[in-house]
């Protein structure tokens, strides 16, 4: 996978117990907390250990945070989203779960939302930060154009009645 700058780990720093500054090849700096990760994924809770989680580095190429090669690492875009929702901003895959939701397709995404499915793009792939705006249109639309999900009926449900 080729890194975009702002998916590239430049820097990391510890920030006990359990939070890393982590910085980017655009020049931003994220203080990410991986606490409540750790406490809700039994995947994490290796990290639990402080000895294991002071052993954070940053992989050759600067896409992974990595503690044990292989078996325990993140992902440079799955850092900046939680520590862009974290600041109180909109994560990439915030936009990317609601399109999912609805069955969205990036052009119809684009319509709905009022930008150009370039803008819609750069959203995405958390290249430019998404503005509270169009967050707020997502959840516009989901009140005034959404179609509701299908749920199954089975013919013995049916029989119930």
């Amino acid at each position: 996978m080729i890194h975009d700058p702002h998916h590239t780990i430049t820097a990391l720093t510890l920030r006990p117990p359990f939070g890393l500054s982590v910085a980017f090849g655009d020049g931003i700096t994220f203080n990410v907390d991986l606490g409540p990760m750790i406490e809700t994924y039994p995947t994490m809770n290796a990290l639990r250990d402080t000895a294991l989680f002071n052993q954070a580095r940053i992989d050759a190429r600067g896409g992974y945070v990595v503690w044990i090669d292989d078996d325990l690492e993140l992902a440079a875009d799955n850092l900046r989203n939680m520590a862009v929702e974290q600041s109180g901003g909109i994560g990439h895959e915030r936009l990317w779960g609601w399109m999912d939701k609805h069955s969205l397709t990036q052009e119809r995404a684009a319509l709905a939302l009022g930008v150009s499915r370039r803008m819609l793009n750069y959203y995405l792939s958390g290249a430019k930060p998404i503005p509270k705006t169009v967050w707020l249109a997502c959840l516009g639309w989901e009140t005034t154009c959404a179609k509701p999900r299908r749920t199954k009926h089975t013919a013995s449900s049916a029989a119930r009645v």
